[in-house]
């Protein structure tokens, strides 16, 4: 029983026990229907065998282990040398237990002779050692199939990882620059309105670049980054042209979600709105959620609806920000995820609906 891991013993005993009920029920109606007028000896005849074969699949077990890849004809040399010896040790090991009960309680007990039981037990043995090598094969084989599957599995999650890491590396540059570019054109008007926003600036990287090294967090943490980057973007170009509106409830703030998931929608929505009206534009970050989802929305809306400047061209499928977080949420949750990116009214609107875990 050594060769069994602990969790599949008794399972095992179970099995030897019910094969030995049924196989002991079965003989005791041929036994009685013989004239036999002790019950238990059905049950020991049966049990003896289970009990020894029992042991023996064991060792069988472990042989075809041991035999797996090995060539064809060093496996058939070695079943041929273990067949006789799983029927000899059958037979001695069957025998001698009942033997033994019946010396204890006093019956004698009378085998038929030796060749005799040579044929009729090793006809039954050779059936059973082939059935069982074939039985046990199949466990190998469906083992190894297993442990591939998992191999493969485990593979899939580190290169999604490995593909979630780069993907996180590109939003922080992409928010680096188009922040900078905002930034450069303050310091020709006042020097120390720029180097307050650089400042500010520094301090959201470092919030920035300790979250991606978590590489998932709460929506309270992504939260706790969008905040400082609108009010960064407030002092940029003034509380009067940007309104900035945060709604999520506890339950929202407690899912969990990829680090810096948000800051590219929200600089997108900043930049092709804020930057191109001269009129106030309200950017909205709303989370809800619904059972076990989670839905996001990133919005936009200006008070005049005619910009300043010719339109840019709507970034409906392209554009890095908004191509990069397609390929985080399918890189995280499949086809769990739903993007949904388009004009509204006044403005543009960014859904999101993915899995919340928390």
């Amino acid at each position: 029983m050594s060769l069994l891991p602990p969790r599949w013993r008794l399972p095992y005993v179970a099995l030897l026990t019910v094969v030995g009920l049924l196989l002991s029920a079965s003989a005791l109606q041929a036994y009685r229907l013989s004239g036999g007028r002790r019950p238990w000896e059905p049950f020991l005849w049966e049990f003896s065998s289970v009990a020894v074969i029992g042991l023996l699949v064991l060792g069988v077990h472990s042989l075809m282990g041991a035999l797996r890849g090995r060539p064809w004809p060093q496996q058939l040399a070695a079943h041929a040398l273990a067949l006789p010896l799983f029927s000899g040790l059958h037979i001695a090991g069957m025998f001698g237990i009942r033997l033994l009960v019946y010396g204890l309680v006093g019956v004698g007990y009378h085998p038929d002779d030796l060749p005799t039981l040579l044929v009729f037990e090793g006809g039954k043995d050779a059936v059973s050692y082939l059935s069982f090598c074939l039985i046990s094969r199949g466990v190998w084989m469906a083992g190894a199939a297993a442990a591939r599957a998992r191999e493969l599995d485990r593979a899939r999650r580190e290169l999604a990882e490995e593909r979630l890491a780069r993907l996180a590396d590109q939003v922080q540059p992409h928010f680096l620059f188009n922040t900078l570019n905002l930034i450069s054109s303050v310091m020709y008007e006042d020097v120390a309105r720029a180097d307050r926003l650089l400042c500010e600036l520094a301090a959201l990287l470092r919030q920035t670049l300790a979250a991606q090294q978590r590489a998932e967090h709460s929506l309270a943490d992504e939260l706790a980054l969008v905040q400082p980057f609108l009010a960064l973007m407030q002092a940029r170009f003034g509380r009067e042209r940007l309104v900035v509106e945060i709604q999520a409830d506890a339950d929202a703030r407690a899912c969990r979600l990829p680090a810096l998931l948000l800051l590219a929608p929200v600089e997108n929505a900043i930049k092709h709105d804020v930057a191109r009206h001269r009129g106030r534009v309200t950017v909205s970050v709303r989370a809800e959620r619904d059972g076990e989802r989670l839905r996001l929305t990133v919005s936009n809306h200006a008070d005049q609806p005619l910009p300043a400047t010719p339109p840019l061209p709507p970034e409906r499928d392209g554009g890095l920000g908004l191509r990069n977080l397609r390929e985080r949420l399918q890189a995280r949750y499949g086809n769990a995820a739903r993007v949904d990116f388009g004009p509204q009214a006044g403005g543009m609107r960014l859904a999101m609906e993915l899995p919340c875990t928390s």
